[in-house]
Protein backbone atom coordinates (compact mmCIF):
# COMPACT_ATOMS: atom_id res chain seq x y z
CA UNK A 1 0.00 0.00 0.00
CA UNK A 2 1.30 3.87 -0.46
CA UNK A 3 2.55 4.95 2.47
CA UNK A 4 0.32 6.52 4.29
CA UNK A 5 0.82 10.19 5.11
CA UNK A 6 -0.38 12.78 7.87
CA UNK A 7 -2.63 15.32 6.94
CA UNK A 8 -0.99 18.72 7.27
CA UNK A 9 -2.71 22.18 6.81
CA UNK A 10 -5.64 20.77 5.11
CA UNK A 11 -7.77 22.89 7.19
CA UNK A 12 -11.12 21.88 9.23
CA UNK A 13 -12.33 18.99 7.11
CA UNK A 14 -10.65 17.03 4.81
CA UNK A 15 -11.59 14.18 2.67
CA UNK A 16 -9.35 10.99 1.88
CA UNK A 17 -9.84 8.01 -1.23
CA UNK A 18 -9.89 5.07 0.48
CA UNK A 19 -10.40 2.62 -2.90
CA UNK A 20 -11.14 3.11 -6.33
CA UNK A 21 -11.91 -0.70 -7.63
CA UNK A 22 -15.18 -2.24 -8.51
CA UNK A 23 -16.36 -4.61 -6.08
CA UNK A 24 -14.88 -7.98 -7.34
CA UNK A 25 -11.32 -6.14 -6.28
CA UNK A 26 -8.28 -6.57 -8.49
CA UNK A 27 -6.84 -9.27 -8.63
CA UNK A 28 -10.97 -10.82 -9.84
CA UNK A 29 -11.72 -14.10 -8.93
CA UNK A 30 -10.41 -16.72 -11.56
CA UNK A 31 -9.65 -13.64 -13.84
CA UNK A 32 -6.80 -15.10 -16.26
CA UNK A 33 -6.59 -12.12 -18.26
CA UNK A 34 -3.63 -9.78 -18.32
CA UNK A 35 -5.29 -7.36 -15.93
CA UNK A 36 -4.87 -9.67 -13.23
CA UNK A 37 -2.58 -12.36 -13.55
CA UNK A 38 0.87 -11.46 -12.29
CA UNK A 39 -1.33 -9.74 -9.07
CA UNK A 40 -2.22 -12.93 -7.88
CA UNK A 41 1.18 -13.62 -7.32
CA UNK A 42 2.42 -9.62 -6.61
CA UNK A 43 -0.93 -8.12 -5.13
CA UNK A 44 -0.97 -4.60 -5.53
CA UNK A 45 -2.13 -3.38 -2.22
CA UNK A 46 -3.27 0.16 -3.31
CA UNK A 47 -6.42 -1.70 -5.44
CA UNK A 48 -8.79 -1.83 -2.54
CA UNK A 49 -12.48 -1.39 -3.13
CA UNK A 50 -14.00 1.54 -3.61
CA UNK A 51 -14.43 3.82 -0.54
CA UNK A 52 -13.67 7.26 1.04
CA UNK A 53 -13.55 9.12 4.50
CA UNK A 54 -14.69 11.84 5.84
CA UNK A 55 -12.65 13.64 8.92
CA UNK A 56 -13.53 16.13 11.01
CA UNK A 57 -10.25 17.64 12.20
CA UNK A 58 -11.95 20.20 14.81
CA UNK A 59 -14.58 18.37 16.55
CA UNK A 60 -12.43 14.81 16.12
CA UNK A 61 -15.07 12.91 14.15
CA UNK A 62 -14.81 10.42 10.98
CA UNK A 63 -16.51 8.59 8.93
CA UNK A 64 -16.63 6.17 6.00
CA UNK A 65 -18.54 5.58 2.83
CA UNK A 66 -19.26 2.18 1.75
CA UNK A 67 -18.07 -1.07 4.05
CA UNK A 68 -16.60 -3.00 2.03
CA UNK A 69 -14.61 -6.39 2.22
CA UNK A 70 -11.17 -3.97 2.59
CA UNK A 71 -12.98 -2.24 5.64
CA UNK A 72 -10.30 -3.57 7.97
CA UNK A 73 -7.65 -1.96 6.26
CA UNK A 74 -9.22 1.36 5.38
CA UNK A 75 -10.25 1.58 8.32
CA UNK A 76 -7.29 1.61 10.05
CA UNK A 77 -5.67 3.79 7.51
CA UNK A 78 -9.00 6.53 8.22
CA UNK A 79 -8.11 6.00 12.15
CA UNK A 80 -3.97 7.34 10.89
CA UNK A 81 -4.82 9.90 8.63
CA UNK A 82 -7.59 11.46 11.80
CA UNK A 83 -4.66 12.64 13.70
CA UNK A 84 -7.12 12.22 17.10
CA UNK A 85 -7.41 9.29 19.41
CA UNK A 86 -10.76 8.81 19.72
CA UNK A 87 -11.12 4.71 18.44
CA UNK A 88 -9.99 2.71 15.51
CA UNK A 89 -13.82 2.19 14.54
CA UNK A 90 -16.00 5.44 12.53
CA UNK A 91 -18.40 7.71 13.90
CA UNK A 92 -20.39 6.20 11.12
CA UNK A 93 -20.70 3.93 8.44
CA UNK A 94 -22.71 5.30 5.18
CA UNK A 95 -23.52 2.79 2.24
CA UNK A 96 -25.13 3.27 -1.04
CA UNK A 97 -26.74 0.24 -1.64
CA UNK A 98 -27.26 -3.71 -1.26
CA UNK A 99 -23.99 -4.93 -3.95
CA UNK A 100 -21.24 -6.87 -2.22
CA UNK A 101 -18.26 -4.48 -2.45
CA UNK A 102 -20.89 -1.75 -0.66
CA UNK A 103 -22.11 -3.00 2.34
CA UNK A 104 -20.11 -6.79 2.96
CA UNK A 105 -17.81 -5.22 5.25
CA UNK A 106 -20.42 -5.11 8.06
CA UNK A 107 -19.26 -8.69 8.58
CA UNK A 108 -15.64 -7.32 10.43
CA UNK A 109 -17.87 -5.89 13.07
CA UNK A 110 -19.89 -8.87 14.05
CA UNK A 111 -18.96 -11.45 17.20
CA UNK A 112 -16.27 -13.29 14.83
CA UNK A 113 -14.19 -10.56 14.70
CA UNK A 114 -15.09 -6.89 15.97
CA UNK A 115 -18.08 -7.60 17.91
CA UNK A 116 -18.39 -3.63 17.74
CA UNK A 117 -20.87 -1.84 20.32
CA UNK A 118 -23.69 0.16 18.29
CA UNK A 119 -21.76 1.52 15.39
CA UNK A 120 -23.88 3.89 13.48
CA UNK A 121 -24.56 2.43 9.97
CA UNK A 122 -26.78 5.04 7.65
CA UNK A 123 -28.94 3.71 5.29
CA UNK A 124 -32.11 4.43 3.01
CA UNK A 125 -35.24 2.63 3.65
CA UNK A 126 -35.05 -0.13 1.34
CA UNK A 127 -31.64 -1.00 2.86
CA UNK A 128 -33.03 -0.89 6.40
CA UNK A 129 -35.12 -3.48 5.62
CA UNK A 130 -32.48 -5.65 3.63
CA UNK A 131 -30.18 -5.46 6.61
CA UNK A 132 -32.74 -6.13 9.65
CA UNK A 133 -34.43 -8.96 7.92
CA UNK A 134 -31.76 -11.10 6.26
CA UNK A 135 -29.34 -12.65 7.63
CA UNK A 136 -26.33 -12.56 8.56
CA UNK A 137 -26.81 -8.90 8.79
CA UNK A 138 -30.13 -9.33 10.99
CA UNK A 139 -27.62 -10.44 14.23
CA UNK A 140 -25.64 -7.53 13.78
CA UNK A 141 -28.92 -5.41 13.97
CA UNK A 142 -30.30 -7.54 16.57
CA UNK A 143 -27.21 -8.11 19.09
CA UNK A 144 -26.15 -4.18 18.61
CA UNK A 145 -23.20 -4.77 16.88
CA UNK A 146 -24.82 -2.09 14.56
CA UNK A 147 -27.01 0.98 15.07
CA UNK A 148 -29.12 1.90 11.94
CA UNK A 149 -29.44 5.47 11.27
CA UNK A 150 -32.23 5.84 8.76
CA UNK A 151 -31.88 8.63 6.23
CA UNK A 152 -34.60 10.12 3.76
CA UNK A 153 -34.03 10.89 -0.38
CA UNK A 154 -32.77 14.57 -0.98
CA UNK A 155 -32.87 15.46 2.98
CA UNK A 156 -29.92 17.23 4.57
CA UNK A 157 -28.06 16.10 7.47
CA UNK A 158 -25.55 17.94 9.41
CA UNK A 159 -23.27 15.37 10.99
CA UNK A 160 -21.44 17.49 12.68
CA UNK A 161 -21.27 21.78 13.04
CA UNK A 162 -18.53 21.37 9.98
CA UNK A 163 -20.19 18.32 8.01
CA UNK A 164 -23.37 18.34 5.99
CA UNK A 165 -24.69 15.22 3.77
CA UNK A 166 -27.65 14.29 1.46
CA UNK A 167 -28.38 11.50 -0.34
CA UNK A 168 -30.65 11.10 -3.40
CA UNK A 169 -31.67 8.26 -5.41
CA UNK A 170 -29.97 7.49 -8.06
CA UNK A 171 -30.78 4.37 -11.25
CA UNK A 172 -28.84 0.93 -10.67
CA UNK A 173 -29.72 -2.62 -10.57
CA UNK A 174 -31.76 -2.78 -7.47
CA UNK A 175 -32.51 -6.23 -6.44
CA UNK A 176 -32.51 -5.56 -2.73
CA UNK A 177 -32.22 -1.95 -1.95
CA UNK A 178 -32.31 1.09 -3.70
CA UNK A 179 -29.14 2.90 -4.89
CA UNK A 180 -27.73 6.18 -3.46
CA UNK A 181 -25.83 9.01 -4.36
CA UNK A 182 -24.46 11.53 -1.50
CA UNK A 183 -23.50 15.41 -1.74
CA UNK A 184 -20.77 15.76 1.29
CA UNK A 185 -20.20 19.50 2.64
CA UNK A 186 -17.36 20.69 4.55
CA UNK A 187 -16.43 24.28 5.85
CA UNK A 188 -15.29 25.00 2.21
CA UNK A 189 -15.83 22.63 -0.37
CA UNK A 190 -18.75 20.22 -1.43
CA UNK A 191 -18.43 16.69 -2.96
CA UNK A 192 -20.31 14.19 -5.36
CA UNK A 193 -20.19 10.34 -4.76
CA UNK A 194 -21.70 8.50 -7.32
CA UNK A 195 -19.68 5.05 -7.20
CA UNK A 196 -22.38 3.30 -9.18
CA UNK A 197 -24.97 4.20 -11.87
CA UNK A 198 -26.90 2.53 -14.72
CA UNK A 199 -26.62 5.84 -16.89
CA UNK A 200 -26.11 9.38 -16.63
CA UNK A 201 -29.44 12.49 -17.28
CA UNK A 202 -29.08 15.61 -18.14
CA UNK A 203 -29.01 16.60 -13.95
CA UNK A 204 -25.75 15.38 -13.68
CA UNK A 205 -23.79 18.85 -15.68
CA UNK A 206 -25.92 20.92 -13.01
CA UNK A 207 -24.58 18.71 -10.33
CA UNK A 208 -21.15 19.02 -11.36
CA UNK A 209 -21.34 22.81 -11.73
CA UNK A 210 -22.34 23.20 -8.05
CA UNK A 211 -19.88 20.91 -6.59
CA UNK A 212 -15.98 21.32 -5.96
CA UNK A 213 -14.58 17.84 -6.73
CA UNK A 214 -16.87 14.87 -7.95
CA UNK A 215 -15.87 10.92 -7.22
CA UNK A 216 -17.98 9.65 -10.40
CA UNK A 217 -18.62 5.83 -11.67
CA UNK A 218 -16.01 4.85 -14.12
CA UNK A 219 -16.39 1.18 -13.86
CA UNK A 220 -14.80 0.38 -17.38
CA UNK A 221 -12.97 2.41 -20.00
CA UNK A 222 -14.91 1.46 -23.16
CA UNK A 223 -16.75 -1.89 -24.29
CA UNK A 224 -13.64 -3.69 -25.40
CA UNK A 225 -12.82 -4.77 -21.63
CA UNK A 226 -15.64 -6.90 -21.43
CA UNK A 227 -16.01 -10.18 -23.67
CA UNK A 228 -17.21 -13.03 -21.35
CA UNK A 229 -20.47 -11.57 -19.87
CA UNK A 230 -23.70 -9.43 -21.91
CA UNK A 231 -22.98 -5.67 -21.13
CA UNK A 232 -26.68 -4.97 -20.76
CA UNK A 233 -26.51 -6.99 -17.47
CA UNK A 234 -23.85 -4.89 -16.20
CA UNK A 235 -25.06 -1.54 -16.88
CA UNK A 236 -22.58 1.94 -15.75
CA UNK A 237 -21.92 4.50 -18.15
CA UNK A 238 -18.14 4.26 -20.26
CA UNK A 239 -15.54 6.65 -19.36
CA UNK A 240 -15.27 7.39 -22.87
CA UNK A 241 -19.26 8.02 -22.84
CA UNK A 242 -18.74 9.99 -19.96
CA UNK A 243 -15.84 12.07 -21.06
CA UNK A 244 -17.74 12.71 -24.09
CA UNK A 245 -21.22 13.56 -22.57
CA UNK A 246 -19.37 16.41 -19.98
CA UNK A 247 -16.55 17.42 -23.52
CA UNK A 248 -18.34 21.31 -23.89
CA UNK A 249 -17.35 21.65 -20.28
CA UNK A 250 -15.44 24.45 -19.50
CA UNK A 251 -11.61 22.78 -18.53
CA UNK A 252 -11.93 24.17 -14.93
CA UNK A 253 -15.59 21.98 -14.88
CA UNK A 254 -13.77 18.86 -16.11
CA UNK A 255 -11.17 18.99 -13.59
CA UNK A 256 -13.86 18.46 -10.66
CA UNK A 257 -14.47 15.09 -12.19
CA UNK A 258 -12.83 11.81 -10.85
CA UNK A 259 -13.62 8.22 -11.93
CA UNK A 260 -14.31 5.82 -9.30
CA UNK A 261 -14.91 1.95 -8.81
CA UNK A 262 -13.24 1.05 -11.38
CA UNK A 263 -13.56 -2.66 -12.86
CA UNK A 264 -10.21 -4.68 -12.71
CA UNK A 265 -10.20 -4.57 -16.61
CA UNK A 266 -10.16 -1.19 -16.70
CA UNK A 267 -6.91 0.34 -18.17
CA UNK A 268 -6.84 3.92 -16.26
CA UNK A 269 -5.84 1.04 -12.75
CA UNK A 270 -2.49 1.90 -14.39
CA UNK A 271 -1.25 5.47 -14.34
CA UNK A 272 0.82 4.95 -16.87
CA UNK A 273 -1.44 3.73 -19.47
CA UNK A 274 -2.43 5.02 -22.74
CA UNK A 275 -6.12 5.25 -21.67
CA UNK A 276 -5.28 7.04 -18.11
CA UNK A 277 -3.14 9.73 -20.30
CA UNK A 278 -6.46 9.96 -22.77
CA UNK A 279 -8.62 10.95 -19.87
CA UNK A 280 -5.80 13.64 -18.34
CA UNK A 281 -5.41 15.12 -21.39
CA UNK A 282 -9.09 15.65 -21.90
CA UNK A 283 -8.78 17.46 -18.33
CA UNK A 284 -10.36 14.76 -15.78
CA UNK A 285 -8.99 12.46 -13.44
CA UNK A 286 -8.86 9.11 -11.83
CA UNK A 287 -9.23 8.80 -8.26
CA UNK A 288 -6.18 7.34 -6.63
CA UNK A 289 -5.75 5.51 -2.89
CA UNK A 290 -4.87 8.26 -0.44
CA UNK A 291 -5.42 11.03 -1.87
CA UNK A 292 -6.68 13.75 0.42
CA UNK A 293 -8.85 17.27 -0.32
CA UNK A 294 -9.71 19.75 1.58
CA UNK A 295 -13.64 19.74 2.57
Amino acid sequence: MTKEKKITNIGKTSLIVLGTVQDGGSPHIACNKECCKDLFLQPDQNRLIVSIGIIDHENKKKYIFEATPNLIFQLKNLYIQSRFDNGELPDGIFITHAHVGHYSGLMYLGKEAMNSDNVNVYVMPKMKQFLENNGPWDQLVDIKNIHIKLLINNLNYNLTSNIKIMPFIVPHRNEYSETIGYIIEGTSKKILFIPDIDKWDKDIIDLIYGIDYAFIDGTFYDVNEIDNRNISEIPHPFIVDSMNLFKEMPVKEKNKIYFIHLNHTNPVLNPNSKQTNKVTKNGFNIARINQIFEL
